[in-house]
């Protein structure tokens, strides 16, 4: 899939939205990825994971995991296409953890997915969950990668990189024209 179909599939699907959205990292940004609107569409998800796959698919992988919510359906969908068991992590209090009975095993080697990294603390907090449990992370690979290159995972492979801007609240040039900010992502952030 080159650049130009993608981005096609993100219009189409409505999920490239322009505006002013304070992601989940509390940065602002006059731009929003919303992976959801893409993924509803099982074409498009079997399509975008497939580059995932194809990517991995020569490194032994045991289990895929992601950080709930928003990486949930890419994990599965790779996990399924890998026919490899997947779970997620979610947050309890503030904190990324394993719940619902879910274990990584020893040794494994962990394939960590995510629909949109913009600062990668979620993912960063996933793996370190899979290296308490003494397993292996094989890499990391996500539909958007919208951090300007700040993020640097070992074997790191996005479907999509883009560069996208991105302002401290503090500084948000959109907030000083007092234009109404929105958050559409999963967790919840103080406004």
């Amino acid at each position: 899939m080159t650049k130009e179909n993608i981005l096609s599939i993100f219009k189409k699907t409505e999920a490239l939205l322009e505006g002013h959205f304070q992601l989940t990292s509390g940065l602002h940004s006059p731009v929003y990825f919303q992976c959801a609107k893409v993924l509803q569409y099982p074409e498009y998800t079997t399509a975008l994971c497939a580059v995932i796959v194809q990517y991995f698919r020569t490194r032994k992988i045991d289990l895929v995991i992601a950080p709930a919510i928003g990486g949930v359906v890419v994990s599965q969908e790779v996990g399924r296409q890998l026919n490899v068991r997947t779970i997620f992590a979610e947050r309890k209090e503030k904190r990324m953890e394993l719940r619902r009975g879910f274990f990584i095993k020893p040794n494994e080697n962990v394939l960590v997915c995510e629909d949109v990294i913009t600062t990668g603390g979620s993912v960063q907090e996933v793996i370190e969950i899979v290296k308490q449990y003494q397993a292996n992370v094989v890499g990391v690979a996500s539909i958007v990668d919208r951090s300007n290159g700040k993020v640097s995972f070992l074997n790191f492979h996005p479907v999509l990189t883009m560069e996208a801007v991105t302002y401290q609240p503090t500084n948000c040039p959109l907030c000083s024209r007092g234009i109404p900010v929105e958050k559409p992502g999963s967790r919840k952030v103080s406004l």
